[in-house]
C-alpha cells in the first residue's frame, strides 16, 4: 500500500484510527528527506497493514506547526491513536525495518497501563 497524503483535514482521523500509522513530515528542498522518501515508500510497499502517511511541511505548514515539527525528515508513528514514536533525521532502511518490527510486536495494553500509571502520578 502506498503512502497517503495528510493534510488539516485528514491528519487527526488518520491517526486516531485503531491500528499503526507511520507518518513522514518532509519537505521537496529537503536533501535528508529526498534520501528518506524512497526507503519510506518501500517500507509501506512491504507491510500493507500499516498505513503510511507523508505530510508536505511547505504545504501543510499549519499541521506542521501544530505537530510542533522544528527539523525535517520527521517521523511520528502512532498505535491506536497514542503516539509512541517522535524523531528527526532521516533513518536507513534497516533501522525503520527494526522499528516497524518493535511497533508491531508492542503490547498496547500494557502501554496503555504505563500511561495511565504515569497521569496518576
Amino acid at each position: 500500500m502506498a503512502s497517503i497524503e495528510l493534510t488539516l483535514e485528514n491528519f487527526e482521523d488518520t491517526i486516531k484510527q485503531e491500528g499503526i500509522t507511520f507518518v513522514d513530515f518532509w519537505a521537496e528542498w529537503c536533501g535528508p528527506c529526498r534520501m528518506f522518501g524512497p526507503i519510506f515508500e518501500q517500507a509501506s510497499e512491504n507491510n500493507p497493514e500499516i498505513r503510511f502517511g507523508k505530510v508536505d511541511t511547505e504545504a501543510q505548514q499549519q499541521l506542521a506547526g501544530m505537530a510542533g515539527i522544528s527539523s525535517i525528515p520527521t517521523l511520528m508513528i502512532f498505535r491506536d491513536g497514542i503516539l509512541l514514536f517522535n524523531q528527526a533525521g532521516a533513518l536507513p532502511a534497516p533501522a525503520l525495518d527494526d522499528l516497524i518490527g518493535k511497533v508491531k510486536d508492542l503490547n498496547m495494553d500494557e502501554v496503555r497501563a504505563e500511561m495511565a500509571k504515569q497521569n496518576e502520578n
